[in-house]
């Protein structure tokens, strides 16, 4: 599929009313884990492309050029809302959040073992673990606080038990900037991946930051509060990935050819007839808005697309599905590692004085003030065990005792063996 050779609408015809905008949601018992995840990943997709054009009209003082975003961007926030009200009224905050961690594990999984750049694989792999956890423990928070097993909620197609445990997750953020890739010498599903995984930790981010007060208890509100700064890091990290050289027009056209791509793969990879209409709707939308980036890009740069994505033709779909053997090797491998400016280290290897250490005595000057900790401690407390679906014991086996929560793997030397991050050849 090239988009570049599809005919477009006008962006005008593509307007909609509110009757048009008011989606059919889908039934929480009944829908496919996938195709929640998937409702995830284009609503922060569009927010990102929205953002980015909002970003965008404050640098520039073209107003004819602000005129042409303007109307684009009035378009992404209608597909936004309308995605984003596929989500039924009766599904809670919290149960809204597994799927969210979900997407976060399959997803990150998905684009790492695709990644033929070291550095965006490695960093892929890195977070990868730190949704795991997060997972683990919404999920936790979710059984004890409304007797739902998080298990079916994901379909039993991702693993719940701990991964790299949260309280290690807190970093100098200077240690969360890594090296950008450049866009013009990368292959084209790295430019995307980072692209990808951005808008998608984004999303999450802006999720949390903004549900926190509306948790239904003070444990629930200090655990969202706690992983919402964990997002904080892993968007800093991944915008770092991004090629900060391009130039807002031919970032415009990334953001939209981007946008094409997700929504074509969304098609490609649904089961759901009523969604599966509704992607090939928003793909046909982003046609319009990729070839108004084209005439932009030529009016003002005098560049071609081609310049900026050579050939046009899409990577393989991105699909969404388990990855239950990939995250155990992750996990089994790299638990035990941190990450040190742009690169990953072992904790073993830090120096006492290292900017981890110093941050976790600031962050997590004791481990009976940290949500994530606590939410595990209760459950252990009310139940005896903590809750977990797990096809097998952990890969690491400091982290099988299900009736006290560790705090240490990933945060103290020697807590945990850990191996290497490992790269696709």
């Amino acid at each position: 599929m090239n988009p570049f050779l599809e005919k477009p609408k006008t962006i005008e015809s593509t307007l909609q009313n509110w009757k048009q905008l008011y989606p059919k949601a889908y039934n929480k018992r009944e829908v496919d884990p996938y195709t929640k995840t998937r409702i995830i990943l284009m609503n922060g997709t569009e927010f990102e492309a929205n953002w980015f054009s909002h970003q965008f009209a404050r640098h520039t003082d073209n107003n004819d050029l602000r005129c042409d975003l303007a109307l684009t961007r009035y378009v992404e926030k209608q597909q936004q809302l309308k995605i984003g009200l596929l989500k039924p009224a009766n599904e809670s905050i919290l149960e809204h959040t597994i799927s969210y961690e979900q997407l976060a594990v399959d997803l990150t999984a998905e684009l790492a073992k695709r990644e033929l750049d070291c550095d965006v694989k490695t960093a892929h792999d890195f977070a990868l673990l730190e949704d795991f956890d997060h997972l683990y423990r919404y999920a936790d928070l979710l059984e004890m606080e409304q007797g739902i097993a998080a298990e079916w909620l994901v379909g039993r197609y991702t693993e719940i038990m701990p991964g790299r445990p949260t309280i290690a997750h807190h970093r100098f953020p200077k240690d969360n900037v890594k090296r950008k890739i450049d866009a013009k010498t990368a292959d084209v599903q790295t430019v995307l991946s980072t692209m990808i995984i951005t808008a998608a930790e984004q999303q999450t981010m802006n999720y949390y930051m903004n549900v926190t007060p509306f948790a239904c208890s003070e444990l629930g509100r200090k655990l969202y509060q706690e992983i919402a700064m964990v997002e904080e890091e892993h968007v800093t990290q991944y915008e770092s990935l991004m090629d900060s050289n391009a130039t807002w027009l031919e970032m415009l056209l990334w953001h939209e050819y981007c946008e094409c791509y997700l929504y074509w793969s969304a098609y490609c990879t649904e089961t759901d007839p009523y969604v599966k209409e509704l992607w090939e709707e928003n793909f046909q939308i982003e046609l319009t808005h990729l070839h108004k980036a084209v005439e932009l890009l030529k009016k003002y740069e005098g560049k071609d697309w081609q310049e900026v994505i050579p050939g046009g033709d899409f990577p393989a779909p991105i699909s969404l599905h388990e990855n239950i053997e990939y995250v155990r090797t992750i996990l089994g491998n790299t638990v035990q590692y941190t990450s040190k400016r742009e690169d990953y280290v072992k904790v073993n290897c830090l120096s006492p004085d290292a900017d981890f250490f110093t941050f976790q005595r600031i962050v997590n000057p004791t481990t009976n003030i940290v949500p994530s900790h606590n939410v595990i401690e209760e459950i252990i407390r009310r139940r005896g065990a903590d809750y977990r679906f797990q096809i097998a014991p952990s890969p690491v086996p400091e982290l099988r005792n299900r009736r006290k929560d560790n705090t240490e793997v990933g945060r103290v030397p020697n807590a945990a063996d850990s191996t290497c991050f490992t790269c696709n050849e």
